[in-house]
C-alpha cells in the first residue's frame, strides 16, 4: 500500500510499504480521509520529540472498519464489524493516571499519538491500537455525516475542550485570533453551541482573513498588519474590551494583545503554542490582576469531545463540510502540505 513516512525534517516520503496486519486486539480501517493541519507542516520541518522514524505520520482520521481482532469486541465491551464508518482520536490518554482518573483525559501525564507513537493515517490501510480502543477512542460516524466532515472531529474536539474551560456565556464578545480552520471552528462553536454576541476574527494574512470571513461571517474582520488590534476591539466594544478572547495562533504578540484587549472577569484562552525558540510573552500581571481575567492553556482533547464534535457535525449545530475547501488524493499528499503552509485553503482532506 501507499504511505506518507517521515524519516527526518523535510525527509518525509510517499512510498510503497506492507499493508499492516491485524492482531487479535486492533481493528483495521481503510482509511478514507485524513486531514492536515498545522502541526503536520510543523512535523514535516522540524520533526517531533515523540515521533521515532520511521513512522506513517497523519492523525485527522476517518475510515471504514475492513478487519476486527478476533478478541477485540469481548476485551473491550465493543460491537465492532467490518463495514463500519468511524473516526479516530489522535490524542490517546492511558486512563489510569492520577489525570484520567480524575476526568482530565486531555492532560493526561502518559499521552501518546496517533501518528507520533502509531502510524497514522496518511496511507490506505491503519491499524487502531489497544490503546485507543482502551479508552473508547473509536468512534461511528452518524449517517448523515461524511467521511471528509468525520476527519475534521479531532481538531474540532480540540476547539470544543477550550471552550469548554472558557464558560462563554450567552451574548459574550469574543474576538479569535487566527483565520485558519481552527480560527474558524472556534468561530462556529462560539456562536451554535454557546449563543455568543459578537465576534471579531483577527489575522495579518489579508487573504486568509478574507477568505475564512467568507465562510464564517464574522460580525468584523480586523487585519492587524493594518490596524492597532487592541485600540479596534475597544473601540467595538465601547471601551469595555472582549469578554473571550481566543488566540489560535502560534504568535506570542496575539497572546500579549489578548490580555491588553480582555474585558473585566474577561476569559483568555491560549490555544496556539509557541515556538519552542521562543516560548515567553510580556504580561502586565496588573492588568491580570485588576481585571481579575482567567488565562486558560488549552492543549489537545479527551476521547469524549471527539464524540461530542460528531454530535454537532450530526445535527447542523456546527457545520463543517464548507470550510473543507480542498480535497487532495493521497499521491499528492505533499501538496496538501505546501498548501496548509501557504494558507491557500481553509481546510485540506487527502483522500488514499
Amino acid at each position: 500500500m501507499k504511505a506518507l513516512r517521515f524519516y527526518a525534517p523535510e525527509d518525509v516520503r510517499l512510498e510503497d510499504v506492507p499493508e499492516p496486519a491485524c492482531a487479535p486486539d486492533e481493528v483495521k480501517l481503510r482509511v478514507r480521509n485524513c486531514s492536515t493541519c498545522g502541526t503536520d507542516v510543523k512535523i514535516f520541518y522540524n520533526g517531533h520529540q515523540n515521533l521515532t522514524p520511521p513512522r506513517t505520520i497523519g492523525h485527522e482520521i476517518a475510515g471504514e472498519v475492513v478487519e476486527v481482532g478476533a478478541d477485540v469486541n469481548s476485551t473491550f465491551d465493543a460491537d465492532w464489524k467490518v463495514g463500519d464508518r468511524v473516526q479516530v482520536i489522535a490524542a490517546v490518554p492511558c486512563g489510569e493516571c492520577y489525570e484520567c482518573r480524575k476526568g482530565w483525559m486531555a492532560v493526561c501525564q502518559n499521552q501518546t499519538s496517533v501518528g507520533y507513537q502509531y502510524d497514522g493515517g496518511f496511507a490506505e490501510y491503519m491499524i487502531v491500537p489497544p490503546q485507543v480502543l482502551k479508552v473508547d477512542g473509536l468512534n461511528r460516524i452518524p449517517d448523515n455525516v461524511g467521511f471528509d466532515e468525520a476527519s475534521a472531529a479531532e481538531p474540532f474536539a480540540c476547539a470544543i475542550n477550550a471552550q469548554e474551560l472558557l464558560g462563554i456565556e450567552e451574548g459574550d464578545t469574543v474576538v479569535v485570533f487566527g483565520a485558519g480552520p481552527i480560527g474558524c471552528m472556534h468561530i462556529r462553536i462560539a456562536r451554535g453551541v454557546h449563543k455568543c454576541g459578537p465576534v471579531y476574527l483577527v489575522d495579518v494574512n489579508a487573504g486568509r482573513l478574507q477568505m475564512s470571513a467568507d465562510a464564517v461571517s464574522p460580525d468584523e474582520i480586523i487585519d492587524g498588519s493594518q490596524v492597532d488590534v487592541i485600540e479596534r476591539v475597544m473601540e467595538l466594544t465601547e471601551g469595555r474590551g472582549a469578554d473571550v478572547v481566543i488566540t489560535a495562533t502560534a504568535a506570542n504578540v496575539a497572546q500579549e494583545q489578548a490580555i491588553s484587549m480582555a474585558a473585566r472577569n474577561g476569559r483568555i484562552s491560549f490555544f496556539g503554542g509557541l515556538p519552542k525558540t521562543d516560548p515567553t510573552i510580556t504580561c502586565d500581571s496588573n492588568l491580570v490582576h485588576y481585571r481579575q481575567l482567567h488565562i486558560h492553556g488549552a492543549n489537545g482533547s479527551a476521547p469524549e469531545h471527539n464524540k461530542r464534535a460528531l454530535e454537532y457535525i450530526s445535527t447542523g449545530q456546527v457545520p463543517v463540510k464548507d470550510l473543507i475547501t480542498r480535497h487532495i488524493p493521497l499521491d499528492d499528499v505533499l501538496e496538501a502540505f505546501k498548501i496548509v503552509k501557504e494558507g491557500s485553503a481553509i481546510k485540506v482532506t487527502v483522500e488514499p
